[in-house]
Formats: C-alpha cells, structure tokens, sequence
C-alpha cells in the first residue's frame, strides 16, 4: 500500500515556536498557552489553560509533542519497513490572521510504500473465553494473614481454585498477581481478554483498603471484570454507612455506637455484654474472643487492644452483642431475574469451650490451634418465616448496594430471634472451603460449579457476545 504523510515541520517549530499565546475558540472560550522545548530538544511542552467567560478557568492540561523533520521522519519510516519514502516539499498555511498557528504553520508533506505478505486470517476455536484471573500479590506482605506473607495454606487454596477453574469447559484462563507490573500486564492483555475474573480480595498491593483500586483500574482501562464495582466496595468496607442504609430501608441492625479516634470518652446507651469491632475492614481482622465485653473494664481492654496491640488508628463500633443464632445468605447472580439464594447456613458452636464467647472471628478463620478452629458451618435451623424475611432484605440490599455477580450477607438473631443485619460482603471469598462453598455443596453445587456460576452471572450482566479470544484454547 502507499502512504502519505503530513506532518509538522520539528526544525521551524524549535526555532520558532512562542512561548506565550493566546486565542478565542468560539465567542464564549478563549485559551492560554505556553511552550518550551525539552531538555533533549526532541519535543515541544505545552500547557494549555482554557476559560469560559462565565464559569472561569474549566482545564489546565500538560502535553508534550514528538518533533520531527524529514531526516528523522525517513529514519522512522524505514525502521517500520516502508520503502520509495520520498519528501513532496512543505506546506505553509499563509495564514495573515496573526494568530497562534501552533503545530500546523509549515508542515512536511512525504510518502512511502510499504510491500506485506498477506496471511490467511487465524481461525477462532467457537466458544472459547480468554479469561485473566487477577490475585493477590504472594511476594509481598499481608497484614491480614497470622504470618503476614502467603503460606502453604495460602498457595494449597490457589491451587484448589486453578484446578476447579480448569474442569470448567470453553474458558482459558490466565493468572496475574504480580501487582508491580499489574498496570502494564493488564494492558499487554487487555486486546485478548474477554473478562478478567477478580479474585484479589487482598486488595492492591495485599492492602485491603485498596480492594477497590483493582476494579477501579479496570474500568479505567475498559476491561470487563466479574464481582462488584468500586463504589459497591467502598460502602461495604465501611461498616457504618452500610448500618445506615439498612435502616433507612427498615432493615434491623444491631444497637451500635461509633467511636472516632480522637474519643476518650463516650455513652452506652444500651446494656451488656457488647461487641468491639473495627468500623472499617473485612476478614475478620480485630475480632477475637476478647472483642465481647461483660461489663466496663473488659469493653475498655477491648477497644485498646484494637487501637494500642493491632494499630488500628480509625473508628470502632461498639455493638450490642447478639446471643442468637450467627447465619448467612449468599446470593448468586444479578437482581431482577437472574440470580439464585443459595442455602441459609449457621455457625455451629456446639464444639466450643461454654466459657467463649459464640462469634465466627479471626481465630475461626486463620489460626488451627485455637479452639475456634472448630467452628462448623451447618444448614441454618431456623424457621421459614425468618428464612424468607432475610432473603427478602438480603435482595434488597443487594439491589441498593448495587452488588453484582456474587455477595454474602452477615445476620445475627437477637434474644427474641429477631434477625439483625451485620455485615454485607461483595466479592466474599471465593476459596474451596469458605462460606460460599459450603453453601453451595449444600445443594450439590461442586467448587467448580460454584465458581463457573459467578462466570455466567457477569458474562450475563455484561452480554459477552462477541470473543475476543483468537487461537486455539491454550493461547494468551
């Protein structure tokens, strides 16, 4: 094919470029500008401040220009094999309108032919998804883990999941948990990436405030993703507003109070025993046996532990402590029709020491020693009409948290078995034996299956018709 080229002229704008200028672009905006060439002298650097006559200054951008002239153009030109380059002369606009002319006053006019061997266009394997799986980062620290790095249990439950994610049929899948590179290997990806399964719960950088940064870089780079969004994220990992929106729905919360950092001294407006946890965070962290409370000196100890021995430095909830059964509702899928409830399941206490406190903490999820470890989860024993008040606000907040694809919702019955909301988890955990999982396996639903439903619901949720996988299975 033969091209042609328009460019501008690199040598006439170093020697002639201003340095301060100005101009309207319609009747109501007019712009600043100023330039400088860089240090190498290989680009002009504009700054550019555009302003309404109304509303003031509304953009102040940065942007550098390449500069380029017929030798340099040739150089390019022949590295990306073209060949008969020829230079057609310049162009000068001839403008006598005394205005900033910026990169179009005198332009190089070139063209060149470019020979390919045409090749016969890749066949696509019909049905088959490229589909990337972000992690979290096992090179780095994770202050939410006992040992604060991945350990054998950590890569043992990654395992599982490949495993699980390879019995599913018409999906390749490909894994990223390097987050040093994870902006660059998601851009290297992104042209043969359907969708990206998010399974990086750890957050950027294993930073769990940062959960939401990883769905939220890949909305800015276009990428379809599985689970919710970062909004959803940002709410549910402040267990306040969550509190707050659950309310205003009319949904039973606990009786709480909020402690911010700089409170030495408040009220409890309702009796013992209580529960400390941090207002913000998930998985548990700062919830132990210690955390109810049985009078003052005990709800003192507790708050200090969380703030002096885990260094948590934000606010804390003090909730009434709830005596009832501990249950929770995972929904699968996307509000209005195309979602599933999953079984009602409970923590079964039965194995635990009477002296300790009945809650499902950090111990029960992360340390086998302690005698938490023995907490079961069982199909919830509850009634039919508290099974179906609890799926039917669990629905509703799913709907005004806007959750996607997949979600577990928190409940605790109080004295009377009235169900009280406690927590909402968006992209709960996703691993072999977490709650989600058993919940499943309940109704015969295997990891793999587990897994190939949260697929479905965003590939539904998104309408993936067309494939951008090329190849034969295998190929990345």
């Amino acid at each position: 094919g033969r091209l042609l080229v328009d460019v501008a002229d690199g040598d006439f704008l170093r020697n002639n470029f201003q340095p301060r200028s100005w101009e309207w672009i319609d009747k109501n905006h007019f712009v600043c500008r100023e330039r400088s060439i860089s240090v190498d002298k290989q680009r002009l650097i504009s700054r550019e401040v555009v302003t309404h006559v109304g509303k003031c200054v509304i953009a102040d951008q940065f942007y550098a220009e390449r500069l380029y002239n017929a030798e340099s153009m040739q150089e390019l030109m022949n590295a990306a094999g073209f060949s008969d380059i020829q230079f057609n002369g310049g162009m000068d606009t001839g403008s006598l309108r005394n205005q900033d002319l910026g990169m179009m006053e005198k332009r190089i006019i070139m063209s060149a032919t470019v020979k390919k061997t045409w090749a016969p266009a890749r066949q696509r394997k019909t049905g088959i998804k490229n589909v990337t799986v972000i992690l979290g980062d096992p090179t780095k620290k994770d202050p939410l883990k006992p040992s604060l790095i991945f350990d054998d249990d950590d890569f043992y439950t990654i395992d599982q999941m490949k495993d699980a994610l390879k019995d599913l049929e018409g999906y390749n899948f490909n894994y990223v948990n390097n987050h040093d590179s994870l902006i660059s290997e998601l851009m290297r990806v992104k042209k043969n990436t359907d969708m990206v399964l998010n399974l990086c719960d750890e957050g950027y950088c294993n930073d769990a405030r940062k959960e939401l940064h990883v769905p939220s870089l890949l909305e800015m780079l276009g990428i379809e993703y599985t689970g919710s969004g970062p909004q959803c994220l940002a709410f549910c990992y402040d267990k306040s507003p969550v509190r707050g929106i659950a309310k205003e729905m009319g949904i039973p919360v606990a009786m709480a109070i909020f402690i911010k950092p700089e409170d030495n001294a408040f009220d409890l407006p309702f009796g013992f025993p209580v529960i400390v946890k941090p207002n913000m965070g998930d998985s548990s962290f700062g919830i132990n046996q210690r955390s109810v409370a049985y009078n003052i000196e005990e709800l003192v100890n507790a708050i200090s532990e969380i703030r002096d021995k885990l260094g948590y430095e934000k606010s804390i909830l003090v909730e009434e402590f709830l005596p009832g059964k501990d249950i929770s509702v995972g929904i699968i899928g996307n509000l209005p029709e195309s979602y599933h409830v999953l079984p009602v399941i409970e923590e079964d206490y039965s194995m635990l020491p009477p002296e300790l406190p009945k809650i499902c903490g950090y111990e029960a999820k992360w340390l086998p020693d302690s005698p938490y470890w023995k907490v079961r989860s069982i199909p919830a024993d509850i009634s039919e009409e508290t099974r179906k008040f609890v799926v039917e606000c669990c629905l509703k907040l799913f709907e005004r948290l806007e959750c996607r694809d997949y979600c577990r919702f928190d409940w605790r019955l109080d004295a009377n078995g009235t169900p009280k909301i406690l927590e909402v988890n968006p992209n709960p955990g996703w691993c072999w034996d977490g709650h989600m999982a058993k919940m499943s396996g309940i109704i015969d639903i295997s990891y793999s299956g587990m897994l190939g439903d949260i697929l479905r619901a965003a590939e539904q949720r998104i309408g993936l018709k067309g494939l951008k996988s090329v190849g034969v299975a295998g190929e990345f």
